[in-house]
Formats: C-alpha cells, structure tokens, sequence
C-alpha cells in the first residue's frame, strides 16, 4: 500500500513552492524591464552611432598633426559592424542605470534594513569609480598612448611608414581600454567587501602589499597594449586604490573599535 503524506507536510511543500514562484515570476519581470530598457537605449545609441563613434575617435585625431589621420575599413561590412557594436557599447552605459535599479529592486525586499545602508554605499561607488577610470583611460591614457603609437611614422629604409588604422581594430582598442580602467577602478569596493564579510583583513592585506605590486602590473600589462606607458598608467592607479582600500579599513576598524567600547 502506497503511504499517504500527513496533511501538514503538503501544505508545508506547497507553501515552500509559493515564495520561489513568486522570486522567479518577479525575478523574470526585472529581467524584461532591464532588457527593454537596453532596447530602448539601443534604439537611440544606434541612431547617433556616428556621433558617439566621432567622441571616441577625438583621442586619435588629437594624435595626428592637424589635417591628417585617416580611418580605414578593409571589409565592405566593416563600417556597419562597428556602429552596431557602438550602439550596443553605448547602450549599455546609457541602460546601467535601469538595470542596476531592477537589480536592486529584486535583492533589496531581502535585506534587512541594516544590510541596505551597508550595500548602498558600496552601489553607489560602483559606478563613480567605473567612470572615474574609463575617464582616466578617455582623457589622459589614450591620447598618450596614440600619440607614442603614431610616432613610429616616417621613413624606414627608403619607404614611408604610415599609420592605417581600421576601424574595427580601433574600436576594439578603444573598448579594452575603457573596460580594463573602468572594472579595475572597482578595486576598493572588491577589497571592501570581502574585508566587510569577514574574509580578509586589513593586517592580511597589509603583508601581501609587495606581491599586489607585482599582480598590479602584471594586471596592466595583461589588458593594455604592449606599451609601457599604458601599463604605468594602469598600474600605478591600482596600486593607490589599494592603498586607499587599506585606509577606509582602517578608519573603518577604528569607528567600529569605539563604538563597541562604549
């Protein structure tokens, strides 16, 4: 004979099912809200692909004397390819806004309300610092480093050496480094989590100082171009977020220190 299952433990199993329905019902209508919201952005991005391209362009044009500097495309579909792919790039930081918040909106009902002022400063460094280092890699890194690119032009045995860029290439090149400045500049929030969850303390980061030196650079080195002057702009930024990391710890620990000998 098959046994029967008591009353309370089917209500138990169903009202368990309940709640994970509901989180997956309102985790898929976060997911189409940010979704759209990138359409939508997409959707415009895609319309001024041009000028969005002709912003990211300016740091090459400032490399070449006044006049010159050309951009190539060496496939028929080249040119069309790479405003999709600014579109799609541009998207994503005109959308980050509305899919952070959908993000939020989904874990914050599970946080207590100790747990939100925790997280929120640490939502709200995240993308100061990412533009802080796509800013950093716009402004300063990329001309520098086009302008070291652009002069190798000249004559090399009775021939002329000319930078051809392609389009695409340039896009790429310009995509690595602002993503590799923008995800690296979120150093501090990274160490300050994991110091917050009680898996790394400041006297443990203190004593791997010299060996975060040498991943830093080995870090730069890895997602710039090979060329030293990108990897010194690189690397010497991570290593004072790191020491500004250890700093908040520090006034961190302090503050908590006094407030438990009250």
């Amino acid at each position: 004979m098959n046994k029967q299952s008591p009353p309370d433990i089917d209500a138990s199993i169903d009202d368990s099912k309940a709640p994970l329905i509901e989180h997956l019902i309102e985790l898929r209508q976060r997911l189409l809200w940010a979704l759209a919201a990138f359409a939508v952005a997409f959707g415009v991005c895609i319309f001024f692909a041009d000028e969005i391209f002709g912003l990211l362009v300016k740091p090459l044009t400032a490399a070449f004397p006044p006049g010159e500097g050309k951009l190539i495309y060496t496939k028929l579909y080249e040119a069309f390819f790479v405003e999709i792919k600014v579109a799609l790039f541009a998207a994503f930081f005109v959308s980050f806004p509305v899919i952070s918040n959908q993000l939020w909106a989904f874990v914050a009902p599970g946080l207590y309300a100790k747990e939100k002022r925790a997280f929120l400063p640490f939502l709200i460094a995240t993308p100061i610092l990412f533009m802080a280092g796509a800013a950093l890699a716009y402004y300063i890194v990329m001309p520098t480093a086009f302008r070291f690119f652009v002069g190798f032009e000249g004559e090399v045995g009775g021939m002329t050496q000319e930078a051809l860029p392609a389009m695409g290439d340039y896009l790429s090149l310009v995509m690595q480094f602002i993503l590799a400045f923008g995800v690296c500049f979120q150093l501090p929030v990274l160490l300050l989590l994991l110091n917050r969850a009680g898996l790394v303390t400041r006297d443990q980061l203190k004593g791997i100082r010299r060996y975060m030196i040498v991943a830093a650079f080995a870090l730069a080195a890895i997602l710039t171009p090979p060329d030293v002057v990108s990897q010194l702009m690189l690397g010497i930024p991570l290593i004072m977020l790191y020491e500004i990391s250890l700093a908040i710890m520090w006034f961190t620990d302090r503050k908590k220190a006094a407030m438990e000998t009250e």
